[in-house]
């Protein structure tokens, strides 16, 4: 794990934008119950997570459909939420960084970290905003 202080900033990039921090096991099982669509990014120290998974999110964030939920658990600081969050992923195998898009609790769409560490940011973000018009219908948030 590393220091919280250092990952203030990693935290912040996402919380900044609306997301919802899910520091724990139950934060996590409350916010899969919420209905509709939901986003849970897998937050991570990581590079990609950095120069490709967050500001893609950023990105996706700007299309005028999106999920009614967003979340986020940090990966190898917040375990228990993101084990959590693993586990309502089932079928899917642990990465991170990583997003799934939810469906009233089930996943529709998985983006792995081999589906993000060799692409660009609006390449990842233009993928996300076509999950988003399938999946969120005509949910405008904010």
């Amino acid at each position: 794990m590393y220091p919280e202080i250092m990952i203030i900033p990693m935290r912040e990039e996402l919380t900044r934008l609306g997301i919802e921090e899910l520091r724990n096991a139950g934060d996590v099982d409350k916010f899969v119950k919420r209905p509709g669509v939901s986003m849970i990014v897998v937050n991570s120290v990581c590079g990609c997570a950095a120069g490709r998974m967050r500001p893609a999110v950023r990105r996706a964030l700007e299309n005028s459909v999106k999920p009614e939920n967003l979340g986020t658990v940090f990966a190898g600081q917040d375990r228990d939420a993101t084990d959590q969050a693993r586990f309502h992923f089932a079928g899917h195998p642990p990465s991170s960084p990583s997003i799934a898009i939810m469906q009233d609790g089930k996943v529709v769409h998985m983006m792995h970290r081999s589906d993000i560490e060799h692409r660009d940011a609006q390449d990842i973000a233009g993928e996300l905003a076509k999950v988003f018009n399938k999946f969120c219908g005509n949910t405008v948030n904010q």
